[in-house]
């Protein structure tokens, strides 16, 4: 087993709800958590780091939701996306788990 976490990258638009969900994320030591508001960083992080998977949060317009998805697989074509509405903890990890594989 190798000491790589895996990078996941979350994007919300309510700062409280995302701080929850990257902490929640942060509880696996095989993952590691990186959590933007807007657009702008979502799409500078993603350039600047190798994430495995983006978990989109509630409040992102479908505009914004459709033009990220492009972005991140025109970069990365084997990138997972998981859209995350929330219902709790366990939810949250069994979706990255099974995006995961």
């Amino acid at each position: 087993m190798s000491n790589t976490k895996i990078p996941i990258l979350t994007i919300g638009r309510h700062p409280e709800i995302l701080q929850t969900v990257v902490r929640l994320v942060n509880t696996n030591p095989d993952w590691e958590c990186t959590g933007v508001l807007t657009d702008e960083e979502a799409l500078a992080a993603f350039v600047a780091t190798p994430f495995k998977l983006v978990l989109l949060g509630g409040g992102i317009e479908p505009e914004s939701e459709q033009r990220l998805c492009a972005a991140f697989k025109a970069h990365n074509p084997d990138i997972i996306i998981v859209q995350h509405y929330g219902g709790g903890s366990g939810l949250l990890s069994a979706e990255i788990y099974e995006a995961l594989g």
